[in-house]
């Protein structure tokens, strides 16, 4: 059961999943329901710590303070993740009015995948990589989330739907669509029913099969298409007329790897699909067709260059 494991375990849990040799449903499934929303949110908290570059000095003591058993009896902390769990507390203490106790934050891992329900049944579909967060307890009263990454959303109608990103919003009534918010790339396709989507410079209507792309903040037309849902959900990633920097980036949430593509035009246009669940063919779909080579210089980094 989650909750006979002891402090010490979920210590090494912590520090596991940190370190990335855990995915977040692993960890899910081996602490308390407790522990694990605080997790996601100390994680959280070190992302925004990146960000303020806070000294740590002084702050280690209260990590310490929460990693402790029933009896306040407090544990030594592993050196290779303790410090990082320090600057997220910091974080954790000066902002904590964005990240309070009625968010819920879910977040995939490499090559995950993940359905959630919301409290009024609609659902979201996770991509890898991706993150979703919104406010529990007000949601009846505000349908609204936050988007990192890709997503699928089959919406129950009611109230208006909201989707924001760092690029856009997306706002529906009741409705099925995707959306994709990854760095500068920003992609809402609408599979049924009908999408409002803003952004600074925009504010557009997509119906069933519409699509509308912007890439480093410069719109896109994309052509119309004709799929019932997104390939990805399936195990296949499809991209149509897309910069290969982001098919890069996705093959790197689906597999795990980095890629070194300095010798290489990265802006060059791709169209095709990649399976998500061999490395080995999806290198040799997207790479052979651009006349790119691709070789692994060391453990999960792997070079391109244009054969000579």
């Amino acid at each position: 059961m989650k909750k006979g494991n002891s402090h010490n375990n979920s210590e090494t849990f912590l520090a596991k999943w940190l370190d990335g040799e855990l995915t977040d449903k692993a960890l899910e499934n081996l602490v308390s329901k407790e522990d694990y929303a605080a997790y996601l949110k100390l994680r959280s908290g070190l992302r925004v710590n990146e960000q303020l570059n806070a000294s740590v000095d002084g702050s280690f003591a209260e990590i310490q303070k929460r990693i402790i058993n029933k009896t306040n009896k407090v544990r030594p902390l592993y050196l290779n993740w303790a410090i990082g769990i320090a600057a997220s507390i910091i974080v954790l203490f000066g902002v904590f009015t964005f990240l309070n106790n009625n968010e819920v934050i879910v977040e995939t891992g490499y090559g995950e995948s993940r359905t959630i329900v919301l409290l009024d049944g609609s659902e979201v579909i996770l991509n890898a990589k991706s993150v979703i967060s919104y406010d529990e307890n007000n949601w009846e009263n505000d349908r609204k989330l936050f988007l990192e990454g890709e997503a699928y959303f089959k919406v129950a109608k009611g109230k208006t739907f909201i989707v924001e990103t760092d690029f856009g919003s997306v706002s529906v009534l009741g409705t099925q669509f995707n959306v994709n918010a990854t760095e500068d790339f920003f992609d809402v396709i609408c599979y049924e029913g009908k999408v409002g989507v803003k952004t600074l410079e925009s504010d557009r209507i997509l119906l069933a099969n519409d699509a509308v792309r912007y890439v480093g903040g410069k719109s896109i037309e994309v052509a119309q298409g004709s799929d019932k849902i997104p390939t990805w959900i399936h195990g296949e990633s499809t991209f149509k007329s897309v910069p290969l920097r982001y098919v890069i980036k996705a093959l790197e949430n689906q597999y795990q790897v980095s890629f070194d593509a300095s010798a290489i035009n990265d802006s060059e246009i791709f169209t095709g699909s990649f399976p998500n669940d061999s490395l080995n063919i999806a290198l040799k779909t997207v790479f052979q067709t651009l006349n790119i080579t691709y070789n692994e210089k060391e453990k999960r980094n792997i070079k391109l260059r244009y054969k000579e």
